[in-house]
C-alpha cells in the first residue's frame, strides 16, 4: 500500500458462475475524497465486482476492506450501514411508491410501536431533494417521474447515509445537461467531506472530467490504473479494448436511393409540430437535440405508440395511416427503442426467442412453434451481427449492454423492415462496442436500409449521420448535411438560436 488511507479496497477478488469466471484475482482502490473512475467492455466485469462492493454478490475468493477494515457483506443493507452505497444504472425502484419511500427503503423512519413517522420521512425526503435542485415533491410517485428524474431519485438514495464510498453505474445515462451538472455539484460536495467515489461511465468526456484516477478491467482481469492528468482516451482505450480504435466513417461510399420515408407536417399535441421530412434507402438520417425536444416522440409516433394529431406518412409513394405498433411492422417500420431492457427485450427469455418474438406467428403450425426455424433465423442473425453468445438458449438478461443491443436489432431485421429507427443506439455502452454497432448502422445503410438515428451524444450523431435534423422544442430548426454541419451550428440549432 502507499501512504494513502482508502475509503474501500478489495484484494484478489474472485468470482464465478457457471461456465464464467467474471473476476480474477482483482485488485482495487478507491481513496477518500478521490473520483477513482472504473472502466471496461461490456462483460469486463465493473457490473460483477461492483456488485461484490455493494454485498449482493459474495466473492468466492479475496477480501474487502471499508476504511481499512475487514469486511464481510451478506447483503446491500449491511454495505450501506457500513458506508458503501451502489447507485445502479438500471433503475430499482418501487414504481407504486412514493419517491421518499424509495429513497428510505427499507430505512423508514418509525414512531412509537413501529408506525412510520410520515412528517419527518417526508421532510428528510425533502431536504435531499432540495439539495439536488429537484422540480418534484418527495409524495410524487414514482411511475409518475420520467427516466431522468427517476435516476435522480436513485441518486438521492446515496445522501440518505454518511457514506464512505459512493459507487456511480452510469449515472448521467438518463440526465439531462443540467441534471448532470447538479450531479457533478453533488459528487464534488462529497468529495469534500472525504467521499470516495467509484465512478462508471462509458463517457469518456465525463471520465477526464471529473477523476482523479482510472482503472481499466478487461476480460474480468485488472489491467491497470492510470493518472487521469496523465492519460488520454487513446491510451485507455488501448487499456480496454487491446487495440487502438477506429473512428472514421470507414466502408465504401453508397449512392443514396429512392425516398422510403416522408413525412409532411406531422404534430402530436404538445410532443412536435408542424414536422416535415423524408429519409432515403442507403442513408442514415441523424436526429438531434435536447431531451424533451421531440424526438423520441416522433419514433413512437411513426411506430404507433402515440396518435398522430394532424399530418400524412408516406412510405414508398403511398400514403399510409399507422394505428398501432403491429400495423406499423406489417408496414415496413420497425424501432429499436430508447431503453432496451425495458422496451426492447423480455429478459427472462433466451436469445432466440427475444430473436423471433415479433414473428412467432409465422413459425407456427397449429399449436407448435419450429424450433428449426426459430433457430435458424438466430443464427443467421447472429453471424451477421457478431453477436457474442455462448448459443441460442442463454437468456438476453446475462448478455452485454452491446450484444443487448444487436439483439434487438437483429429482432427487427429479421422482419426485413424497410425503415429502420433506432432510439439511442449506444447508451450504457463501451466504447468498443459503440464503434461496432456504428459500423453495424452504417453497413445497413450501406445494404439499402432507410436508417433513423437518434442520439443525445454529438459525437456519435456527427459520426454515423449522412443529414442531420435539429430539433427544439418539438420544432425542427434546422437540417445538414454531413459535410456542413459543424459542433458550433449544431449546438446553436437544438438551443433555438439558429
Amino acid at each position: 500500500m502507499n501512504a494513502f488511507d482508502t475509503a474501500l479496497r478489495v484484494q484478489g477478488i474472485v468470482k464465478t458462475f457457471p461456465a464464467v469466471r467474471a473476476l480474477d484475482d482483482v485488485s482495487f482502490d478507491v481513496r477518500p475524497g478521490e473520483v477513482h473512475a472504473l472502466l471496461g467492455e461490456n462483460g469486463a466485469g465493473k457490473s460483477t465486482l461492483m456488485k461484490v462492493l455493494a454485498g449482493m454478490h459474495r466473492p468466492d475468493q479475496g477480501r474487502i476492506f471499508i476504511s481499512e477494515e475487514p469486511a464481510i457483506l451478506h447483503s446491500p443493507l449491511e454495505a450501506k450501514r457500513l458506508g458503501v452505497v451502489l447507485i445502479h444504472q438500471e433503475l430499482s425502484l418501487a414504481e407504486q411508491m412514493s419517491v421518499a419511500e424509495n429513497i428510505f427503503l427499507g430505512e423508514l423512519p418509525r414512531k412509537n410501536f413501529g408506525m412510520v413517522d410520515w412528517k419527518k420521512l417526508y421532510a428528510d425526503a425533502e431536504a435531499i431533494l432540495q439539495r439536488l435542485n429537484c422540480d418534484f415533491g418527495p409524495q410524487t410517485r414514482v411511475e409518475d417521474l420520467s427516466i431522468a428524474k427517476k435516476q435522480m431519485v436513485e441518486i438521492a438514495r446515496a445522501l440518505t447515509v454518511e457514506a464512505k464510498a459512493v459507487i456511480f453505474d452510469e449515472p448521467t445515462a438518463s440526465l439531462t445537461d443540467q441534471e448532470k451538472e447538479v450531479l457533478f455539484d453533488v459528487i464534488r460536495d462529497l468529495q469534500a467531506q472525504g467521499v470516495g467515489i467509484v465512478y462508471i461511465s462509458h463517457r469518456m468526456e465525463e471520465i477526464f472530467r471529473i477523476s482523479n484516477r482510472i482503472s481499466v478491467l478487461r476480460d474480468g482481469t485488472y489491467r491497470g490504473t492510470l493518472e487521469t492528468v496523465d492519460t488520454n482516451e487513446d491510451e485507455v482505450t488501448r487499456l480496454m479494448i487491446g487495440r487502438s480504435l477506429d473512428t472514421s466513417r470507414g466502408g465504401k461510399v453508397v449512392s443514396t436511393g429512392p425516398v422510403v420515408l416522408k413525412v409532411e407536417n406531422l404534430s402530436c399535441g404538445d410532443l412536435f409540430e408542424n414536422v416535415s421530412f423524408s429519409v432515403q434507402a442507403g442513408e442514415v438520417l441523424g436526429f438531434y437535440g435536447l431531451v424533451g425536444a421531440g424526438r423520441t416522440a416522433i419514433a413512437e409516433a411513426l411506430f404507433g405508440l402515440r396518435r398522430l394529431s394532424q399530418g400524412k406518412v408516406v412510405l414508398n409513394g403511398q400514403e399510409i395511416t399507422i394505428t398501432s405498433p403491429r400495423h406499423a411492422v406489417e408496414q415496413g417500420l420497425a424501432l429499436v427503442p430508447e431503453s432496451r431492457k425495458e422496451q426492447g427485450l423480455v429478459l427472462g427469455m433466451s436469445c432466440r426467442d427475444n430473436m423471433t418474438l415479433p414473428q412467432i406467428g409465422n413459425l407456427t403450425t397449429g399449436p407448435f412453434v419450429s424450433n428449426g426455424g426459430e433457430i435458424a433465423i438466430f443464427d443467421r442473425y447472429r453471424d451477421l451481427l457478431s453477436i457474442k453468445t455462448p448459443g441460442w438458449r442463454q437468456l438476453v438478461g446475462n448478455l452485454s449492454g452491446g450484444n443487448q443491443q444487436k439483439i434487438v436489432i437483429g429482432k427487427w431485421l429479421a422482419m426485413r423492415p424497410k425503415v429502420l429507427i433506432v432510439d439511442e443506439p449506444t447508451r450504457g455502452i463501451d466504447v468498443g462496442s459503440k464503434a461496432e454497432i456504428h459500423n453495424l448502422l452504417r453497413e445497413l445503410a450501406a445494404d439499402g436500409y432507410a436508417v433513423i438515428v437518434i442520439s443525445s451524444e454529438m459525437p456519435e450523431i456527427l459520426s454515423v449521420s449522412d443529414r442531420i435534423i435539429a430539433m427544439y422544442r418539438g420544432e425542427i430548426t434546422r437540417e445538414f448535411t454531413a459535410d456542413e454541419v459543424t459542433e458550433d451550428n449544431l449546438v446553436q440549432a437544438i438551443s433555438g438560436l439558429s
